[in-house]
């Protein structure tokens, strides 16, 4: 049975499912739930049904998975049935963000250091899934899916539990002067030399603010995939790798 890391305070409540997948030496790829990165792709189908057996759900649910590229699209899925679960091939197409008020539709989110954002309307019944890089990050993709929850459903931000997931922290992500003078303005990275730290799941938590979240409904993860290289995957850490693991929300029947 996979293990899964899981925010107290989206937990609080009803209406909703969420879990992150870790490392797991009992599954193939170490547990790795990815098939775009090159590992075989029967076992990659394997590890996700025993994720999401484990997540004790009925074979209903639908899992919808997008072909991330680090840009600020929004997708909105407005029916049931998976998408790219099975197969990449019919993945949602470019887009780093996914929402859904179809009940019944898990939807996930794949990283190895980027900052994974899990936002669930207590009012409106609305998941989100965000995947924040740096360019991401830079482009405000999670605030522009708070904003999209708002055109789209009515939401009200202040209604909306926000969980910033297990990502590379300030601790470990250094980079240089071509990506740090993207966040001057953030106060977000401390200088180190000619390189810099740079806070990503900081920089996520302040656009979830500025979109209109108040600070008690945004928890923060504060797990470092880099630190702790032996429970998910980092590409940093590892020098680069092939495995990822999976955030994932969904409402619930």
């Amino acid at each position: 049975m996979a293990e899964f890391y899981r925010s107290k305070l989206l937990g609080k409540f009803e209406g909703c499912i969420h879990a992150v997948t870790t490392k797991d030496s009992r599954l193939s790829c170490h547990g790795s739930l990815a098939l775009h990165t090159g590992e075989p792709e029967k076992e990659i189908i394997s590890n996700r049904k025993a994720v999401a057996e484990s997540l004790g759900i009925d074979q209903d649910f639908h899992f919808i998975v997008a072909q991330q590229t680090h840009s600020d699209h929004i997708k909105i899925i407005e029916k049931q049935g998976s998408r790219g679960w099975h197969a990449i091939e019919d993945a949602v197409e470019n887009c780093d963000a996914l929402i859904t008020a179809q009940k019944g539709v898990v939807l996930t989110i794949l990283t190895a250091d980027c900052v994974p954002v899990l936002l669930f309307d207590t009012q409106k019944e609305v998941v989100a899934a965000v995947h924040a890089g740096w360019r991401g990050t830079e482009a405000n993709i999670t605030g522009k899916t708070v904003e999209k929850m708002i055109e789209s459903f009515g939401s009200d931000p202040k209604d909306i539990v926000a969980f910033v997931a297990p990502s590379i922290g300030r601790c470990c992500y250094e980079v240089g002067e071509d990506v740090a003078q993207h966040f001057r303005d953030q106060e977000s990275f401390d200088k180190a030399g000619e390189k810099y730290m740079l806070d990503l799941p900081l920089i996520n938590q302040k656009q979830l603010l500025k979109a209109g979240l108040t600070l008690e409904n945004i928890d923060l993860s504060g797990v470092c995939t880099s630190c702790e290289v032996e429970r998910y995957f980092s590409y940093r850490k590892e020098q680069g790798c092939s495995g990822r693991f999976m955030s994932m929300i969904a409402l619930t029947r």
